[in-house]
C-alpha cells in the first residue's frame, strides 16, 4: 500500500468535529471519469499536482466527505490519501431507508473511477483498497468476513443506512469481481500481515537482552512477579510488550 495523508482540515465535515467507533469499512467509488486524486485532495503536496480548477474536497460547502481516496499521482502512479482522522464521523453514506447512516459506523473511502474499461488500472485500485481495508481491519479488530463489516455503498443501500448509489457494484463485476471476492480478498491478506508481523517480531530472552529504553519497565514487572517469562532467567518478551510496559510506566501505570 502506498499510503500517505492530507487531512482536508478546511471541509466542513472536518470541521463538525464529531467522532465514531468504527464498526466496518465502506467502499465507494467516484462516479465520474477522472483518476486523478487531485481532483478531490489538496492542496498539491508535490506528489498529487496542481488541480487548476481548485474543486478538490480540502474546502467549505462541498457537503461530503470520506477517510480516503485511492487513486493517480501526477506521475501516474497509484496511491492512498488518508484525507481524515479514522476515527471522524465522515459525510459519505448519506440516510437510508431505514432512518439510520453508515456515516455513524464505517470508515469509508473513495477509489476514483476512470473510465471503467482499463484493466491495468482496476487491477492496481483494487489492490490499494483490499491493502487498506486490510490495514484498517488490523487497527479496528474488525473482522472482514462478518456480516455488515465491509460493505460497498450499494450494499449500504439495500441494508438500509446509505442513500441509493451503485458504487461499487456497477465496475467491480466488469473484471470479474464481486464485494465477495473482496471480503475474502482482505481477509487472506489480513491474514498474511499478521503472519508476516508475528515472523519479523523481535524477542528479547533475558533481561540483559532488553535495551535500556525499556529495561526498567521491564524489571520493574520481573520484580513484581508480573512477568515471569519461560522459565529461569528466560524471559523471551516481545518488544511489542517492552514498548506497551514502557508507555505504561511513563504514564505512571506500573
Amino acid at each position: 500500500m502506498n499510503l500517505h495523508r492530507l487531512i482536508l482540515t478546511e471541509n466542513d465535515c472536518y470541521k463538525a468535529g464529531r467522532t465514531i467507533v468504527p464498526q466496518g469499512v465502506m467502499v465507494h467509488s467516484t462516479g465520474a471519469n477522472n483518476p486523478a486524486l487531485r481532483r478531490y485532495v489538496g492542496p498539491d503536496d508535490g506528489l498529487l499536482g496542481v488541480n487548476p480548477n481548485g474543486n478538490h474536497w480540502n474546502r467549505s460547502g462541498v457537503d461530503a466527505c470520506v477517510h480516503a481516496f485511492i487513486g493517480k499521482l501526477s506521475d501516474g502512479s497509484v496511491a492512498t490519501y488518508q484525507t481524515l482522522p479514522w476515527t471522524c464521523r465522515g459525510w459519505h453514506a448519506g440516510t437510508g431507508t431505514s432512518g439510520r447512516s453508515a456515516n455513524n459506523t464505517h470508515i469509508s473511502f473513495e477509489i476514483c473511477e476512470d473510465g471503467l474499461d482499463d484493466r491495468d488500472y482496476f487491477q492496481a485500485v483494487y489492490r490499494e483498497a483490499v491493502e487498506l481495508t486490510a490495514h484498517l481491519c488490523g487497527l479496528y479488530g474488525l473482522d472482514p468476513l462478518a456480516d455488515g463489516v465491509i460493505i460497498c455503498h450499494s450494499e449500504g443501500y439495500r441494508r438500509g443506512i446509505a442513500s441509493g448509489h451503485a458504487d461499487v457494484e456497477h465496475w467491480f463485476p466488469r473484471f470479474g469481481k464481486s464485494m465477495d471476492d473482496f471480503r475474502a480478498d482482505v481477509a487472506a491478506e489480513l491474514e498474511n500481515t499478521d503472519e508476516s508481523e508475528e515472523d519479523d517480531m523481535v524477542y528479547y530472552e533475558t533481561i540483559d537482552d532488553v535495551p535500556d529504553y525499556y529495561r526498567d519497565a521491564v524489571q520493574k514487572c520481573v520484580d513484581a512477579k508480573a512477568l515471569a517469562g519461560v522459565g529461569g532467567d528466560r524471559l523471551h518478551v516481545s518488544e511489542d510488550l517492552c514498548r506497551t510496559l514502557t508507555v505504561l510506566d511513563r504514564l505512571g501505570k506500573l
